[in-house]
């Protein structure tokens, strides 16, 4: 499969100054992850992990005090290969929304309050094609049928929708233009269980008529399991598991990993859920060494001191912990 967009070695810190003393936040750091296209790539951890500010980054929308300090993001479109961070504004405008789209966690961050969902939609199209605006509207009104939303939400308010259905018209917003590469962030926060499925099916049935790429932040293992071909499992700004849904949810290597496997429910268990000891490092002072071990059971001394590198443990599936090293190292060839 050919790589859409690729982030190598990088690293987004938020630095800021206050009474003349500067504090930085080590959200992103020394991330390098290959996306491929048609794919859907999960992001998965424990909330103040860094998924969002590595979805910033990869999407190029960030500013002060977020900072990238090292690393690059690259993006591979159409046949161009594009550097994020050396990108004109008038390259930015020509790939955002038509090539690549964003899902943001709140529609009503999105959606304003005072348009009609019709006029938002014009707006929005408008922006990026030369159209009038019944031909905006027909292209919405054909879209969101397609969809299988409703006619009479092209009327209304915003406020005027539930929140699963805000949600499902913010998806289509997004999606309109037929972008390539999508990044999606928490896009099925604050709803219940019922809403939250059909927000699932609503992303799925894009991504796989339009063939796009999905990139999804969300911290329920259980939404990644019904979406996403590949999982990464970030803890404290660092990558510490990348492999296939499968191998992620079935054969999870890394004790951080494992952790949030055990955390989910199942229908034919009834012993307690077991929660992770302990609670994650502040990322302006994170622990030496691996950035799990204080909550780790199976830390050892080198797990202290060594931050440990990220190795192939089978076909991908990679893993960083000392642990899994060591086990591989001692198996028969």
């Amino acid at each position: 499969m050919t790589t859409i967009v690729e982030a190598h070695n990088l690293k987004a810190y938020y630095v800021t100054q206050a009474y003349g003393v500067e504090r930085t936040v080590k959200a992103v750091d020394d991330i390098s992850i290959q996306i491929k296209e048609g794919e859907v790539y999960g992001i998965a951890g424990e909330s103040g992990c860094g998924k969002t500010t590595l979805l910033k980054v990869l999407l190029g929308e960030f500013k002060p005090p977020l900072t990238v300090v090292g690393g690059s993001v690259s993006y591979h479109i159409d046949g161009q290969d594009l550097n994020s961070a050396k990108m004109s504004e008038e390259v930015k405008h020509d790939l955002r929304w038509k090539k690549i789209s964003y899902v943001p966690q709140g529609s009503m961050h999105v959606l304003n309050p005072v348009r009609r969902i019709r006029d938002t939609f014009h707006d929005f199209i408008s922006a990026h094609r030369q159209v009038s605006k019944s031909e905006a509207y027909k292209i919405t009104q054909d879209y969101l049928r397609d969809l299988g939303l409703p006619a009479k939400v092209m009327s209304a308010y915003p406020h005027q929708l539930s929140g699963g259905m805000r949600q499902r018209v913010t998806i289509a917003l997004a999606t309109i233009l037929w972008p390539k590469l999508i990044f999606a962030d928490e896009p099925t926060t604050a709803l219940d269980v019922i809403v939250q499925r059909g927000v699932i099916q609503l992303l799925k049935e894009i991504q796989q008529r339009e063939g796009s790429t999905l990139v999804l932040i969300t911290h329920d293992m259980g939404v990644h399991a019904n979406l996403a071909d590949r999982i990464a499992v970030l803890y404290a700004g660092k990558l510490v598991e990348e492999g296939d849904t499968r191998s992620i949810l079935h054969s999870p290597r890394h004790p951080y990993t494992q952790f949030l496997i055990k955390s989910l429910p199942s229908l034919d268990e009834r012993s307690d859920r077991v929660s992770i000891p302990g609670r994650p490092p502040a990322l302006d002072k994170p622990p030496a060494g691996c950035r799990f071990h204080p909550r780790c059971p199976l830390a050892k001394d080198v797990c202290l001191t060594i931050d440990p590198d990220m190795i192939t443990v089978e076909p991908g599936h990679r893993v960083a912990c000392h642990v899994v090293a060591e086990e591989l190292s001692h198996a028969p060839a």
